[in-house]
Parts: C-alpha cells; structure tokens; sequence
C-alpha cells in the first residue's frame, strides 16, 4: 500500500524551474486576475479571450510543475483501506464489490440479489464531507470572514477538500485517495480538443467555466497568502492551479444536495461509497427494483450515446417590437412562462416539451386568438392546455409553430462546420483522445438532435397543414365550469428561466398593441441560440475588491464532468 508524498518538491527536469517564490507566482494570478475580470468580449472573440487566458494559466501551470500533493500508487490501491474506514465508522460495505468497468471507470457491482425497495446502501453523516463540516476544520476561521465562501457552498466544499488531502491524519484520507487524480471535465481539455467544441451549444459554458475557474484560482491565491486567518492552511506553502483545477471537478463531478441535520435547508456533501454507484442515462437511481448481480457503474465522460435526456437548448423571445407583444405577454405570464427564456430540444419524441409548445403557440397566436385566450369563453381552460399537444389553438397556429421550429433548427444545423456523416467518419477514422472523442460525440450528438427536431417539425408541418385543408373539426378541451370540477394540465416548470416576468393587467395588455412586426430574441451570444454563459455576477465584487488590495476571497461557481459528469457539467447543461 502506497503512502502520501507530503514533501512538497519541485521536480527536475522538462518544463521545471528550480523554485518559484509566492512573488512571483503573485505577480502572474495578479495579471489573471485582471484578465478574467474584464467584460465579456464582442460576439466572435471568445475564442481570442479563452486563448489568451488559458496561454496565462499554462505559465502559472508551468512554474508551479511538482509542486502538487500527489498519492503513491494508483487509486485502487486504497479501495480495501476505504471499505474498512467505512465499515468501522457505520456503513455498509456489503452486498457490493469495487470494479473497474474500463471504458466506463470504477463503479460497484452487486454480488447478490436486491430485492425490491431494499435498502442496498446507506452512509452515515459522519462520513459525508459537507459545508458543516467545512466550517467545523481549519477552513473553519477563514470561512466566518469570507463573504464569498459562505455564499458558494461547491467553493467551500473544494477548499475543505484540498486543506483535507494536505492533511495526513484527516479523518477523510481513506475517502480522499480513492478519488480519481484527474478527470476529463472541459478544464483539463487541451486547446485542440476544445477547439473541437467551437460551433456548438456548449462552447459558450466551457469559455465561462475555465475563465470562472481561472478567476477563482487567481482570487484565492492572494487571500491564501495575505489573509490573517489563511496562515494556519495547509496550503499557504503550495496552492496550485493543478490542485485547484483537481478539487473543483472532484466536487462538480461528486457533490449532492442534502438536508442539513436539523433538516432547515440544503446543503452541498461529498458522500463516500455513494459517488461511485450508478448513473443511469444522467439520473441517479437509489437502489430500487430487483436486479440480479446487477453492475452498479459511474460512467466516464460527460456524454452518453443515445442518452435520452439529450438536450439541446435554445433561447427564445418574444421581442418588444411586435405589434401584440404586451397580449402574448399577459398570455404566457398566465401560463406562468416568461417572454425570454431557454428552452431545450430533446433527443427523443416529442422533441419540444409542454412549455415550448406552449411558447411557440402563443408566438405564432394572431389577434383574435390572442383576445379568444384573454377575453373569450373558457379563457382559463385554454390557458391551461397551451402545452396539451392534443388540443391545437388552430390548425393554422399548428402550422406556424411547426413551420417556424422547422426553419430555427435547420438555420442551428448550418452553423456547424462539419456534417453529421463527417463526425462519424471522423470518429471512426482517428485514433482520437478521450476527450477528444467527448468533444466530437457531443458536437455529433447535438446536430442529431437537430436533425430529428426537423423531421418532427417537419411531419407535423404537413399533418396540420392537411388536417386545416381537409376543414377537420378541433379537438376540444371539456369546460371545467365555475366549480372547477377538470383538473387542466399544469405547465410544468421551465428547465431554465431567464427571469421573472410580471403580468400585465387586461387592459395593458389589450391596449398596449402597437403596429409593428413581430421579432424574435436570440439573446446576446454570438452563436445563435448559444446558451447563456454561466452567470458572472461576483464579477464587480471580485474587481472592486482586487483594486482597493482587500484580503476577502471572492469566486464564482462552477460545473463540470468526468467520473461522473452526467450530473451536470458545463457541457452537460446541454447534453447531459
């Protein structure tokens, strides 16, 4: 059984440099600090941004070469020593065995039948790596000062982490050295694999997550060196972007919610044993059903083939200039959706969800259709089944809002420079990376689903088109009457809003009508339809307090990927 490096040495060799003084180190996070602090770019510069910071982190990357804690050994060497921490300390260890599943990673597989609704795992709070226990260890004193950490819980949580692996007699080492030492989150992309992504709905998360990421790491490299209550840190001697980088994706690949013990709120944990169970098609499944001698696996990578919870998002709007924007927008704030949101295309069928139905409806609603749903009999039923796909606002509505989502995914597929048939080709051709191979399998995943978004348009285009030709009766919705005695369908949530709408009185909205064009929104980024890039909004309180030269830390969050990413990465928002 290897043991833990805990001297600190830089290596010789390649690349290394015989010392690096925290001056030096300083100056450099000062200057990448100011960099990721800058305003966002101009549409088609974000690649020029990511280059040029990505080109400041190797340099840092490059001087702090050896400096890393680092475990003796490989990983699975530690997994009996894990067992037995979590056997002595109440957990159950049997029933299961750690397997390497290859292509997939680690994972445990049942050796025994599992009855149905039996509890096969359990994890005492004890074990879990939480906020709470965060705020109990050595982070502890800098924590009540820093404003930062008590509002960003996965910051927290990589902090405790890495203050916990410099620590050899931690209570979490055994869970520690058994997490992977790298993973194949975006942030450990080489540039070509990155440039890989370029064209697709997810490079605009990835730009922001390694800038956030950077951003971070220059932050709380000065307030570990200059803060008061950071000199007790294990880290004060070696903070690495290598161990930031590390204990970041280890945390957006494995943190969970939980309710905290008084059972108050929800906090962020790392539980042991339980982040190596499966991830099924992105969802985590608890154990459930009868399966015998069962693989329990957490895949690698951040894509799954033909994963059914494949999305591909979409930003739309009603814009301000349309002639009925103030009546489409008392529609849609009665169905609770906002004018300007992010919706998603998915894999399989339909591949729009009841709240795009219902945006595109209300999109594409003439005059009288819009008066029919604020004004008319049964104005609230017809509210209330905008995303029943079983009762169309008119076969001519249909028609548009088929039509219109024919045209927007066909326009999204133009935007890639390669083809469908190219990328599979490609892969098959190529002795590619992992992350390579990632990267191309999502770019290849998400024109498929475009393409399937096409078809669907397409077939239903023509089957409204004929129903409206042939003068075929609608479908209608039975009246609920003034007891309510119908239950409609309920618009289920937005996957993702862009912000509270508020409702506009009747008359406003009537009244508000004025004769221009109708418009879309695309939003602001610089590919069409790109996802909004993750939110920067510690951007101002990050620079105000670099330039009065305070000692707080400040950070933004961060998601990410590998073993396992489906949970949510920067790319997997778009295809998870």
């Amino acid at each position: 059984m290897g043991k833990k490096s805990r001297v600190k040495t830089q290596k010789s060799g390649t690349g290394a440099t015989a010392s690096v003084s925290p001056k030096e180190t300083l100056n450099l996070t000062s200057e990448l600090l100011q960099r990721c602090s800058s305003p966002a770019p101009g549409p088609g510069k974000e690649w020029e941004e990511y280059v040029q910071i990505r080109s400041l982190v190797e340099k840092i990357r490059k001087k702090q070469k050896g400096l890393s804690v680092t475990f003796d050994g490989k990983r699975e060497d530690y997994f009996p020593d894990l067992m037995k921490w979590a056997s002595e300390n109440g957990a159950s260890v049997e029933g299961f065995e750690m397997v390497n599943f290859k292509e997939e990673g680690f994972g445990l597989r049942a050796t025994r039948d599992i009855k149905a609704e039996e509890l096969f795992l359990w994890v005492p709070r004890k074990l879990l790596m939480t906020v709470e226990s965060a705020k109990n260890s050595v982070l502890g004193p800098l924590y009540s000062q820093d404003r930062i950490l008590q509002a960003m819980g996965n910051i927290t949580l990589a902090f405790h982490l890495l203050c916990e692996r410099a620590d050899p007699n931690s209570f979490w080492q055994p869970y520690i050295q058994t997490l992977p030492s790298e993973y194949d989150t975006p942030l450990y992309f080489e540039e070509d694999e990155v440039r890989d992504l370029q064209s697709t709905q997810a490079i605009h998360d990835v730009f922001s997550q390694y800038k956030n990421t950077a951003r971070q790491y220059a932050y709380f490299y000065k307030v570990i060196q200059t803060h008061p209550h950071a000199n007790k840190l294990p880290l004060k001697d070696a903070f690495t972007y290598e161990d930031y980088r590390w204990a970041v994706s280890s945390v957006m690949t494995r943190q969970n919610q939980i309710p905290t013990e008084d059972g108050s709120r929800v906090t962020l944990a790392l539980i042991p044993l339980w982040d190596m169970c499966n991830h099924t098609n992105g969802l985590i499944y608890i154990f459930y059903g009868t399966r015998s001698n069962a693989e329990f696996v957490i895949h690698s990578g951040f894509f799954f083939d033909n994963n059914s919870h494949d999305r591909v998002k979409i930003k739309l709007g009603v814009s301000k200039s349309d002639r009925l924007y103030a009546m489409k927008a008392e529609v849609l704030a009665r169905a609770g959706i906002p004018t300007s949101s992010v919706f998603a295309l998915h894999f399989t069928e339909p591949p729009v969800s009841a709240q795009l139905l219902a945006f595109l409806r209300v999109f594409c609603m003439t005059e009288e259709e819009l008066k029919e749903h604020l004004l008319g009999d049964n104005a609230i039923d017809r509210i209330f089944t905008l995303g029943n796909s079983e009762y169309p606002v008119s076969w001519d509505n249909e028609v548009k809002l088929w039509t219109f989502l024919e045209d927007r995914a066909s326009l999204l597929l133009k935007t890639y420079k390669t083809t469908i048939e190219e990328d599979k080709a490609f892969l098959k051709n190529h002795n590619l990376s992992v992350r390579a191979t990632m990267a191309i399998k999502l770019r290849l995943g998400e024109k498929e689903i475009l393409e399937k978004a096409v078809k669907s348009a397409a077939a239903n285009r023509k089957f409204y088109r004929k129903q409206m030709e042939a003068g075929a009766p609608l479908p209608r919705c039975e009246e609920s009457g003034a007891g309510g005695a119908r239950l409609p369908l309920a618009l289920r949530s937005l996957e993702e809003e862009a912000g509270a709408h508020e409702a506009l009185t009747l008359a406003e909205a009537v009244g508000g009508a004025k004769a221009v064009e109708n418009g879309l929104v695309n939003g602001q980024n610089s590919i069409p339809n790109g996802t909004g890039a993750e939110k920067e909004n510690l951007n101002r309180e990050e620079s105000r307090r670099a330039a009065e030269g305070t000692k707080e830390s400040c950070a933004d969050g961060t998601e990410g990927a590998r073993e396992q990413q489906p949970r949510g990465g920067a790319v997997c928002t778009e295809l998870s």
